[in-house]
């Protein structure tokens, strides 16, 4: 398989990384909380995105609100969301570098043997975006584990990884092995060698030498 088709497998994969990525970055469902009373009629959930934070009650409905301040929010959360932005405009960057990369060298006035050097810096970009969701995800899984049960009163509450965690691992996953794909198998752009190396060839007329060597 040409260099070409690989690098395209690796933009592409990296591409399915950051749409997962986005899903993680809207999706409410990265801490779910069960409140169990004495009563199943009178659970409740509440699920915690990095933007908004939703109530279910035991009647399968639901409503969501914005977090009013930073207050609110955890730290592990509200770190994850940083993280999760950064990571975004790092990958979008990212692709923007793989696409435009021609353009790039030609513009900075280097010749066809700098254009793997972009696709070098892309990828590398994007093994960083998924290192950030990584530490994202990683961080807020282990602070739900460690308080997963916590009994207070008369009720039990309950922490369990949200859909967005096991997204979030996906979404590292692919983006990682796209990176890892660029950074690898970059094309082998042919330095201007030949340039160098050619020295150009005198050309000569008549007039150069005397009519006398002539006869």
């Amino acid at each position: 398989m040409e260099r070409r088709s690989i690098q395209t497998i690796g933009l592409v994969t990296g591409i399915v990384g950051w749409v997962a990525t986005i899903i993680i970055c809207a999706l409410p469902m990265w801490r779910v909380t069960n409140c169990l009373g004495s009563n199943n009629a009178g659970s409740q959930s509440y699920s915690d995105g990095l933007w908004v934070t939703c109530a279910n009650d035991g009647t399968g409905q639901s409503q969501c609100r914005y977090y009013s301040s930073q207050l609110d929010i955890t730290p592990d959360l509200l770190i994850a969301r940083t993280l999760v932005v950064f990571s975004l405009v790092t990958s979008f960057i990212s692709f923007i570098i793989t696409l435009m990369r021609d353009n790039f060298s030609g513009c900075m006035g280097r010749g066809s043997g700098y254009k793997g050097e972009f696709v070098i810096a892309s990828g590398s970009m994007l093994i960083t975006s998924s290192a950030m969701v990584l530490t994202a995800v990683s961080w807020t899984a282990s602070n739900i584990i460690n308080n997963s049960y916590t009994p207070t009163g008369l009720e039990a509450v309950s922490r369990e990884l949200g859909a967005a965690i096991y997204i979030g691992f996906i979404a590292f996953a692919l983006l990682f092995f796209g990176g890892f794909i660029l950074c690898r198998f970059r094309s082998q752009y042919p330095q201007d060698s030949y340039a160098k190396n050619y020295k150009g060839v005198k050309t000569c007329d008549s007039t150069d030498y005397p009519m006398k060597d002539y006869v």
